[in-house]
């Protein structure tokens, strides 16, 4: 870093954002910026696991089998791949705030117009769009976010925010058991497209541009210090250079996915995309197919939808994980809630015969599966520096919804084989052990490896300036 002299500036002209976050109140504008953001990851949640809830209805107006909604349920996720790898690239050049309204208004059209399909073939393709929409906007809203976070709060805040995608997800599930009977499956879909049309216009004129990314970008002190005065007030009015201090060690001469690739990262990055990969195949192939698992295992539509419902609403126990994760060592308390996954995704191919017992474990399973995979963006976020954060978060989301992907079609292959619905379970619960295994691995191969702070002095030695 290269610190102004006192001729240069005079110390009261001078501030370092980040100790500006830390040593402020979390205030009422830091509070708008988490609302925006956890209401476009709720909404990505809603879309993304909608069509799962409308899948028996399309099998029943559309005469398809089992085995052919794979295609329609997994397009949404190569879309989520392609747009998460390629937005935060994008962001990282271009800044978060752009990246983030347009991929709303992406998702919102073509959720919108899924609703107005007729056939398998134009669902599939717009789902595909909507999955481009739906994968920008995700790792944005996480990194955005987590640069507005205090240090000693960021994986809790992050994580409440991430919240948003299970509920999200499982909001859904509920109002398509209401919906469905009373309006169809299409309304489901326009309630997608036209929710985050309106998020839209609040982002446009409410959500700031990620002060760090400014700082980064070496944008002009006074459009840096136009959002610190909601946050500090007064305490910023005369600054005329700001500052920022770097937790995890910069790449010289690299942003983006260089650094996601460098020497330092690249054991790191494989590890999160392969953790982040073997979540997802337990999600997807839970919410995607648990409805219709358990309509054959005797339930009825409504009440194998509200029961599949309740798996991912479990996701709200991040925020206790990232209370945890600010605290100890981030890396073995996800590691843990892995193993725990595995273990209760196997009980619930257990219950298959007790109603009573099927609701109890899928509650637990999701409680768990989804804490821990809540988890992991507020985990690559700590783990990468500014000039590659958004790239590493966006790409471990990306490589890892390849995971909802083989989720989907793991369970298609296992019905096509005629697992019994206890073997299908256990084959699911196996992800969750190489998960476990994969953040062991990070922990090991990178000792800090995004779960424990620098001093002061080590962080200094990484900093950025801006000014006027």
């Amino acid at each position: 870093m290269i610190s102004p002299t006192p001729s240069e500036a005079p110390d009261s002209a001078v501030a370092n954002v980040q100790t500006i976050l830390n040593e402020h109140p979390f205030s009422g504008f830091q509070w708008v910026i988490f609302a925006l953001c956890f209401f476009v990851v709720l909404l990505d949640g809603f879309d993304t696991a909608a069509i799962g809830y409308i899948a028996p209805s399309l099998l029943a107006e559309w005469g398809v089998a089992k085995p052919d909604l794979a295609p329609v349920l997994s397009a949404a996720l190569f879309g989520l791949a392609g747009g998460a790898m390629c937005s935060g690239p994008l962001a990282d050049r271009f800044g978060r705030k752009a990246v983030l309204v347009g991929s709303v208004l992406v998702f919102a059209i073509a959720c919108l117009a899924s609703g107005y399909a007729h056939d398998i073939r134009t669902l599939t393709v717009l789902r595909f769009v909507t999955g481009l929409g739906l994968g920008a906007a995700m790792p944005n809203a996480v990194t955005l976010m987590s640069e507005y976070c205090p240090d000693s709060r960021r994986a809790m805040l992050t994580n409440a925010m991430f919240c948003g995608f299970p509920l999200g997800a499982a909001l859904g599930g509920f109002l398509a058991a209401w919906m469905i009977p009373h309006f169809g499956w299409r309304s489901v879909l326009h309630l997608g497209g036209i929710a985050p049309l309106l998020l839209v216009a609040l982002l446009v004129v409410l959500l700031p541009e990620s002060v760090r990314y400014m700082v980064a970008k070496g944008y002009a002190a006074d459009r840096i210090r136009k959002p610190l005065v909601r946050i500090a007030g007064s305490a910023v009015a005369g600054v005329q250079r700001f500052v920022m201090t770097e937790n995890r060690a910069a790449v010289d001469g690299k942003s983006g996915l260089g650094v996601v690739l460098s020497r330092q990262y690249r054991v790191g990055s494989a590890m999160l995309w392969l953790a982040y990969f073997m979540g997802l195949v337990i999600f997807y192939a839970l919410v995607n197919w648990m409805p219709v698992l358990f309509k054959e295992g005797g339930l009825s539509p409504k009440t194998a939808t509200l029961v599949a419902a309740l798996f991912p609403l479990g996701g709200v126990g991040a925020v206790f994980f990232g209370w945890l994760m600010d605290r100890f060592n981030a890396n073995r308390i996800i590691a843990a809630g892995y193993a725990l996954t595995a273990v209760a995704i196997w009980w619930i191919g257990q219950e298959a015969a007790s109603l009573g017992w099927l609701v109890v474990s899928v509650f637990v399973a999701g409680t768990i599966m989804n804490t821990a995979q809540s988890s992991m963006p507020a985990l690559a976020a700590a783990f990468y520096p500014t000039s590659g954060r958004a790239t590493g978060v966006a790409w471990m989301l990306g490589v890892g919804r390849f995971g909802g992907i083989a989720g989907s079609f793991l369970v298609a292959e296992l019905t096509a084989r005629q697992l019994s619905f206890s073997q299908i379970f256990t084959v699911v619960a196996i992800p969750g052990l190489i998960a476990m295994a994969a953040l062991i691995v990070k922990q090991w191969a990178s000792p800090q490896g995004g779960a424990e702070r620098q001093s002061p002095s080590q962080a200094a030695d990484a900093g950025i300036s801006a000014s006027h």
